[in-house]
Order: C-alpha cells, then sequence, then structure tokens
C-alpha cells in the first residue's frame, strides 16, 4: 500500500454482519456467569471460578481475533460471512459445555473452541496467497497463522487429557495467543490497521456488555409482587454503578481517545479483553449481592477487586489518549487516594451490604469525576494557548 493509497483510505465502516455476530457473545456473557452459580460452603466453588475465568477470556479473545482479521482483510464478502457463520454455529457448542456439570463437556467445549481457531487461522492461510507480493501482509499473515495454530494444538490437547492437566492447556493456550500476539505487533507503514474501525468495534463490545448488565439488574425486582425500601435502594444503587462505569468509558472512548491517531491497535485490543472481563466480573458480583448463599466477604472482595480493575485497565489506555488529555501525575494521585480509600472502606464496612453499595456508587462517580475534569482542564488550557 503506498502513501497516496493511505491518505486516500477510507474509514472502514462497522458492517451489519459483525453486530450480529457479536450477539453470541452476548448469550455466552451469561452462559459463562452461570458457573459462579456453582457455590460450595458459602463461596463460588474453585474449580468453576477457574473455568469461569478461562471460559470467559477465551471468548472474548476469540472475538479479538476475528475482529483483527476483519479490520485488516475484511471485505463484506460471502467468503467472510459464511466464515463468520460458521464460527458463530461452533460457539453455540461452547455455549452449551458451560453448564454446572462442564466436567464432563470439556473434550465438546476444546473441539469447538480449537475448530474456531482454526477457522480464523485458515482466513489468514487464504489472505496469505492474496498478498504474495506485500511483504508487510505476508509477514502479519505469517504470524498471525502461527498464533492461531499453535493456540489451536494446545487447545485440543486440553480436551483430551486429565482435567487437571486439561485446565493448564487452557491456561497456557491463552496465555500462549496473547503472548505471541503481543510479540506480533509490527508497526504498518502503509497504515493497514484502521484504528478508528477497531476502537469502534471494541466499544461496541463494552456496550453489549452494559447491556448484560442492565438485564442483571432485573434480579433486584425478583420480590414476588411485594415492594420495599430495601428493593429500592438496592436496585437504585446497583443501578447508579453501571451508569457511572457507562459514561466513565463513554467519556473517555468520545472525548480522550485519540481515535484518528496511527496506532497498531494490538496492545488496545489486548487491554480491552480484561477490560471486558472485568465488566463481566461486576456483572456478576451486582449479582451476588441478592443471594444469600454466597458469603459477605466473597461478595465484598469480588465487587471491590472487579471495580479496580477496570478502572485500571481504563487507564492503561493511555498510551491511546490524545496527547492533550494524558493522564496527569495529579490525576494519578487522586485516583489512587480515592481507590486505596475505597479499598479500606469497603474493608472497614464488610459485614454492611448496604454501606458497601453505596461506598462502590461514590467511588465510581469520584473516578468519572476526575475523568472528565482532567479532559475539561486540558481543552481549557490549549484554548489559551491557541488565544495566546
Amino acid at each position: 500500500m503506498s502513501f497516496t493509497d493511505f491518505v486516500d483510505k477510507k474509514e472502514k465502516k462497522v458492517e451489519y454482519i459483525e453486530l450480529v455476530y457479536d450477539l453470541i457473545f452476548v448469550y455466552m456473557i451469561g452462559r459463562n456467569n452461570s458457573l459462579l452459580h456453582i457455590t460450595e460452603n458459602g463461596f463460588v466453588k474453585p474449580q468453576a471460578l477457574l473455568a469461569y475465568i478461562f471460559c470467559t477470556l477465551a471468548i472474548i479473545q476469540i472475538w479479538n481475533f476475528t475482529t483483527f482479521y476483519i479490520n485488516m482483510f475484511g471485505r463484506n464478502s460471502i467468503r467472510d460471512h459464511i466464515f463468520l457463520f460458521v464460527n458463530m454455529y461452533l460457539m453455540y457448542f461452547i455455549g452449551q459445555s458451560v453448564r454446572t456439570d462442564f466436567e464432563s463437556y470439556v473434550a465438546q467445549y476444546h473441539i469447538a473452541w480449537g475448530l474456531i481457531l482454526i477457522n480464523i487461522g485458515m482466513q489468514y492461510l487464504i489472505e496469505l496467497k492474496n498478498h504474495k507480493a506485500d511483504v508487510w501482509n505476508v509477514d502479519i499473515c505469517r504470524r498471525m497463522m502461527l498464533t492461531l495454530f499453535v493456540e489451536a494444538a494446545l487447545v485440543f490437547a486440553g480436551g483430551f487429557v486429565h482435567i487437571t492437566t486439561g485446565v493448564v492447556l487452557s491456561g497456557a493456550a491463552i496465555f500462549t495467543g496473547i503472548v505471541l500476539t503481543m510479540l506480533s505487533r509490527y508497526k504498518s507503514i502503509g497504515g493497514q490497521i484502521d484504528f478508528a474501525h477497531l476502537t469502534e468495534r471494541a466499544m461496541l463490545y463494552v456496550v453489549f456488555t452494559f447491556g448484560e448488565m442492565i438485564i442483571m439488574l432485573a434480579v433486584y425486582f425478583n420480590n414476588e409482587g411485594k415492594w420495599s425500601w430495601n428493593t429500592i435502594y438496592f436496585s437504585l444503587l446497583a443501578f447508579l454503578i453501571v451508569v457511572g462505569l457507562f459514561l466513565s468509558y463513554g467519556y473517555l472512548y468520545d472525548h480522550i481517545i485519540d481515535r484518528e491517531g496511527s496506532y497498531d491497535g494490538m496492545l488496545y485490543m489486548i487491554i480491552h479483553i480484561f477490560i471486558i472481563f472485568a465488566m463481566n466480573n461486576i456483572t456478576a458480583s451486582l449479582e451476588f449481592m441478592r443471594e444469600d448463599e454466597i458469603d459477605l466477604l466473597p461478595k465484598m472482595l469480588f465487587l471491590v477487586i472487579s471495580l479496580v480493575a477496570f478502572f485500571a485497565f481504563l487507564l492503561l489506555l493511555k498510551g491511546y489518549t490524545k496527547k492533550k488529555c494524558r493522564p496527569t501525575r495529579t490525576f494519578l494521585t487522586e485516583s489512587g487516594a480515592a481507590t486505596a480509600a475505597f479499598v479500606v472502606l469497603m474493608l472497614v464496612f464488610r459485614e454492611d451490604m448496604k454501606v458497601n453499595i453505596l461506598i462502590s456508587v461514590i467511588y465510581v462517580f469520584m473516578i468519572f469525576i476526575m475523568l472528565f475534569a482532567t479532559y475539561k482542564n486540558a481543552d481549557k488550557q490549549e484554548k489559551v494557548c491557541r488565544q495566546g
């Protein structure tokens, strides 16, 4: 791709097929969260918690791999549609493997997971033949094929060994995929990656995940037709937490992320794997508040870790923000102090969920206000400089 082609290149638009494809991942969020309802003595069963972590990361990673391929080589063609629909169908086998007796469906899960990775890898193989004269595209296709096929091999192996070894191989597969993807980062002079499209795709997945949060709030109204101030209190504050998180991400996306910048975008998408993972955990932790079979301490810790992780990974996007909006030392200090105070207060009031959820609301909106103030101050300073 020449410099002229890069200048004339139109921004890649999100196609309808991509939105349809995302719907299967909304279904998977609910399936994966069901693993956290497998409890034992007031805690989530360790095996179920580990399965939840790996299943959630695996699903988000599949979405990530697909999005990268579409961003670089997708043409909204019949071939693209066929490959996407095949993956969607295979996702049902993964979803149906996520159940209370998930140990009996390990092989089915891993076969479907591995086939999806092979499916995406085959698309890169086809593109390799279409770009023989393009050195950069040949290089990126080979790198991504290696990543996908190596991870698929580990996934297949994990489905046909002892359950303990299989868990280790599953974790190794996800970790290998992330590491090899990061190692394959390669700056394209021709601007092959459309960063604006990547940010829009990531934003849409985040929005779908927020949608799952909103659906989850319905559990706060399961009171058999009897209303109480307790129901109103918890449902309102849980809703405010979702609103605060949405405003924080939305403001970051709309005003702070440099969507027109020239970035390879790989790290941006990897960070989003963990942002979405944290959001899934927040959804589950808010649902836990209404469940008596989970002890107070694990419920509180799960919520604290999830909220802190969400904002921590948001801040890791600082390399993709507009220069005037880069987090200042003051912002980092104040947000760090707010987070420390949040953790301490949650531990102090760990026995009172009414106080815990109120503290959580205050913390979420404090971080949002800090983000808002940081951008406004930077914008004001830039206007002063222009006038000067």
